[in-house]
């Protein structure tokens, strides 16, 4: 496949507006490396395709280098995209996250669950372990992306991939690396409401992130404390809570 440049422009698909001057440095890192996720995971920037450059970034986004540079750390941390020194970025082929993992349709209620019910048979006890293991850095970090996701919220801007970057911040608390290998494997599916239609996703009804947001706190929360069997239930609650959300949602529409 060949790679041709992305040009600094061709974010403004979906999103152009720079970002508030007004927010620290931190929370500008969450909303570039956001805003870049969704570009990834939505299509936009293909697999293969270099991202602009560092000093496109900074104009596109009115935001200091230091800040582009964190942004695409995070996105490389997450396995997104890759970093070739005197070259540039690319986005990472999906063969590299693992082949062969069957979409998700959109159509069927019972694919959703499918993910789901796998998920729940790695992520409770992912969950459990990673109250037992975590480090203090391990901690912070899962605070971190859970900051992250109320600013989206905040913000109204997309959550799937800072959703996923927060499982992936529990399966790598696990210190196990074959949590996170399996989670990158299933890549944008492991979120399914990334699969949800459009009207579907509007006809959440109000509080739909909260609640979701409620369930992420209750889980770091146990895993902060080394609440092993907290940890576990809350993991647990949240999965089959989200079960339920996407059957009221798609029978709703």
């Amino acid at each position: 496949m060949s790679n041709p440049e992305i040009s600094a422009d061709t974010p403004k698909k979906r999103a152009a507006a720079p970002l508030k001057k007004k927010k620290n440095r931190r929370n500008l890192v969450a909303e570039v490396s956001g805003r870049l996720r969704e570009f990834i995971v939505g299509g936009d920037l293909r697999p293969g395709d270099k991202l602009p450059s560092e000093a496109g970034l900074t104009r596109e986004y009115s935001v200091s280098r230091t800040v582009v540079r964190e942004a695409i750390a995070s996105l490389r941390a997450d396995g997104l995209v890759d970093v070739r020194h005197g070259v540039g970025v690319f986005v990472r082929e999906p063969t590299e996250q693992g082949p062969g993992f069957k979409p998700v349709d959109r159509a069927r209620i019972s694919s959703m669950i499918e993910v789901l019910e796998l998920r729940s048979a790695i992520e409770i006890e992912a969950a459990a372990l990673a109250a037992e293991r975590r480090s203090p850095a391990q901690e912070e970090i899962l605070f971190e992306r859970f900051d992250d996701l109320n600013r989206l919220i905040e913000a109204d801007q997309p959550t799937v991939a800072a959703d996923m970057a927060l499982h992936l911040a529990v399966a790598d608390a696990t210190n196990n690396p074959r949590f996170r290998e399996f989670l990158t494997l299933m890549g944008e599916h492991l979120i399914p409401r990334s699969a949800l239609p459009e009207n579907v996703e509007a006809a959440a009804p109000e509080g739909y992130m909260e609640q979701i947001q409620a369930e992420h706190l209750a889980l770091i929360r146990a895993v902060s404390e080394r609440d092993i069997d907290s940890a576990r239930e809350a993991m647990r609650a949240h999965l089959k809570g989200s079960q339920n959300r996407y059957r009221r949602l798609i029978r709703g529409a």
